[in-house]
């Protein structure tokens, strides 16, 4: 199964870039349908790092619905494009009921200065294929209006270097 995303972001690339790398960011932009607590040892941490996050999904913020492994790995495509890429994927209760996860998110500086954000998430769900998609489709459309709510607001610090802050 296949969902995308094609936005343009009120912000530049290194902010949308320095957002996509937030685990505080992933937590807004998936709220109010999902949080997430670190299950890892000493929680979340400030940016994504490369390697497997361990993490407990919860529904509306208090239902538990399983346990979930983002694995990343962080890219510098040609162009200017920056990608992160999830293969992690659901390990127990209703995250698990997807057998197969692929999930990649790429900024790139859009001509007028804002960030184009393309968003490909690949997944399998066993006989429930067609039944999940739907519900997944409809999400992946409410992430991409909390992404466009959210982003006039990011800002990457001042003086940092964003390129080297990249992987």
């Amino acid at each position: 199964m296949l969902v995308m995303l094609k936005l343009v972001l009120d912000c530049d690339v290194d902010a949308a870039w320095h957002a996509l790398r937030s685990p505080a960011v992933f937590r807004e932009v998936v709220a109010p349908w999902l949080d997430f607590d670190s299950a890892d040892a000493g929680g979340f941490p400030t940016r994504w790092t490369p390697g497997p996050h361990h993490v407990d999904a919860l529904a509306f913020g208090a239902i538990p619905v399983g346990h979930d492994i983002i694995d990343l790995s962080f890219d510098r495509l040609p162009d200017g494009v920056r990608m992160v890429s999830d293969t992690g994927g659901g390990r127990t209760g209703l995250m698990a009921a997807l057998t197969s996860w692929h999930h990649r998110m790429a900024v790139s500086a859009a001509p007028d200065g804002r960030t184009l954000y393309r968003d490909r998430l690949e997944f399998g769900a066993g006989g429930l294929g067609i039944a999940a998609w739907y519900p997944t489709w409809a999400f992946w459309q409410w992430r991409g209006i909390r992404l466009r709510q959210l982003a006039p607001g990011w800002r990457h610090d001042i003086g940092v270097d964003v390129v080297e802050d990249a992987p």
